[in-house]
């Protein structure tokens, strides 16, 4: 099932995405965290129109969990989001929290994939290109990386028998074009190119409209309570830190005591 004309129209009267700069990692990480100790729920809970791919576990990333599990702020969040697009298209989730092996392995696995496409590259530059698409592996209380928080979601658009929209570029497409505002910034788009800026343009205002944030250089990274969320809503202090899974060992060490 297609998008319908009415949908196809009120895509392209949305207001273009905004330009916005990378983020200052140094200025990200010295902002306060008031940690509120909100639990972190499955996606797969939630009714239509969300739906959810696991895409790293799917992909085979080592230690990926088969679940995007999120923060029960961000999971309503999620869901507003969600009933607020037009009919007959759905949120495909693609990932929320994730583990610290995870992170690691993301982040190393595009660092050498730079380094091997720029041998010359000073490790600055690797560094800089790599923390474009991934961010610095880090459990750090005070300077943890987003996706440890259960507040940074990856999301798409998909239609109502779960095919993905055209988006432009992949998820986790790590080129120039995944850059949330690329269309944006184009003088003559392709009738293609049209169609991913308008897709853009439907997610970027559906999540920004529930208290999201986006992170710049990829137009599928959202947050919501975490120190990205913060740097780039203007708000004082983060309330998601570094999470971890309750597993079933802790809670009956707990419950014994």
């Amino acid at each position: 099932m297609m998008p319908t004309a009415s949908t196809t129209s009120a895509t392209s009267a949305l207001a273009p995405i905004p330009s916005l700069p990378s983020p200052e990692w140094s200025t990200v990480s010295r902002i306060a965290i008031k940690e509120c100790h909100e639990r972190l729920l499955p996606m797969s809970l939630a009714p239509s129109p969300i739906m959810v791919f696991p895409a790293y576990q799917r992909l085979g990333i080592p230690g990926a969990v088969p679940e995007c599990f999120v923060r029960e702020g961000v999971y309503l969040a999620l869901l507003a989001a969600a009933r607020s697009l037009p009919e007959g298209i759905k949120l495909l989730v693609l990932d929320g929290w994730r583990p610290w092996r995870v992170q690691q392995y993301l982040f190393d696995t595009l660092h050498e994939a730079i380094k091997h496409r720029h041998p010359n590259a000073t490790e600055d530059e690797l560094l800089t290109r790599t923390r474009e698409f991934v961010s610095l592996p880090s459990r750090d209380p005070g300077a943890p990386s987003p996706h440890l928080t259960g507040g940074a979601v990856d999301v798409t658009l998909c239609n109502a028998d779960g095919i993905p929209l055209d988006m432009g570029t992949l998820f986790d497409e790590a080129t120039p074009a995944s850059h949330t505002d690329h269309f944006e910034q184009l003088n003559k788009l392709t009738p293609a190119q049209q169609r991913a800026r308008d897709h853009r343009r439907l997610l970027y205002h559906a999540m920004h409209q529930q208290g999201f944030t986006n992170l710049p250089s990829e137009w599928w990274h959202f947050d919501f309570g975490d120190q990205l969320w913060a740097h780039y809503g203007g708000h004082s202090a983060a309330c998601y830190g570094p999470a971890e899974l309750d597993t079933i060992e802790n809670r009956w060490r707990r419950q014994i005591g």
